[in-house]
């Protein structure tokens, strides 16, 4: 699962944790409705978009955007979403841009371009490391925190966010939502972890059993599997290019094998199936 997309479950479980970013009281949820749209003109969709639901030509609508890896098109893509957007659906309601970053090193900027675009008041950028105490204090701005939290102190995060949950969210139905939040999240964030301990961590009776739980667990998994198979390919392949080097450059089997504590079979095979490989080649 993506980081954006954890943002957007987000929004769609606890709109509020969107407008507390902008500092906007938690009753404006009331008055929109988090969804994406079609554009058709290119294939694409918007997937962050909260659209008014009253019929007031004062409220805007937000394009959000979640950003955690570099990107220098960003703001290209963005802008020429929103615009073409606005052709196509002329909406009743003036818009605001509303992009989120882990941190500004990641942002983009394209002064060139865009210097003025992004001094507008309608567009707003945020850096989730920059939030100051009092907000990081908020349960939704803590929950977006766990995001990007250390996965070495995650866990206690997540742990604590259940607890202020218990005392925060009275509403039942929506305190059993937010902790199946921070749980995906915690799956995400730390994949190694097996659904005991993430049970545990939380104070479970039971596991998740939830084929919505289950879905994204084994999806995270199946990520990190992949994730670590290519890890090991790409270091597979470095081992044989520096046994190659070093058997090119003179050195025997046996003192190959030592340096990188191999049998000596096996090192013998590598070289092998490369000088065949090679002789394949030509």
């Amino acid at each position: 699962m993506k980081t954006d997309s954890i943002f957007y479950n987000i929004f769609q479980e606890f709109p509020f944790v969107f407008f507390a970013l902008l500092g906007i009281p938690a009753d404006a949820t009331d008055r929109y409705q988090f969804t994406s749209q079609e554009i058709k003109q290119l294939a694409f969709r918007l997937d962050g978009l909260f659209l008014p639901i009253v019929e007031d030509s004062q409220l805007p609508f937000y394009i959000v955007e979640v950003q955690f890896q570099p990107d220098p098109n960003l703001y290209y893509r963005l802008f020429a979403e929103l615009f073409i957007y606005l052709k196509q659906y002329q909406p009743p309601h003036p818009w605001q841009l509303v992009v989120i970053y882990p941190n500004r090193q990641t942002e983009r900027e394209n002064s060139l371009h865009f210097q003025e675009m992004l001094e507008l008041p309608k567009i707003t950028r945020i850096y989730l490391n920059e939030l100051s105490t009092p907000e990081t204090g908020s349960l939704p701005i803590k929950l977006l925190k766990l995001v990007i939290e250390p996965e070495n102190t995650a866990s206690d995060l997540a742990v604590d966010l259940a607890r202020q949950a218990q005392t925060e969210i009275s509403d039942i139905a929506v305190r059993e939502s937010f902790i199946n939040l921070l749980e995906t999240i915690i799956v995400y964030k730390l994949p190694q972890k097996s659904r005991e301990e993430i049970a545990a961590m939380f104070n479970l009776s039971d596991l998740k059993q939830t084929r919505f739980y289950q879905e994204i667990f084994e999806e995270v998994q199946a990520e990190f599997q992949a994730q670590a198979q290519l890890q090991a390919e790409a270091k597979q392949r470095e081992t044989k290019v520096a046994i190659l080097r070093m058997f090119n450059l003179g050195l025997a089997t046996e003192q190959i094998a030592t340096v990188f504590d191999l049998p000596v079979a096996e090192v013998a095979t590598i070289i092998a199936q490369s000088q065949q490989e090679q002789a394949d080649q030509n």
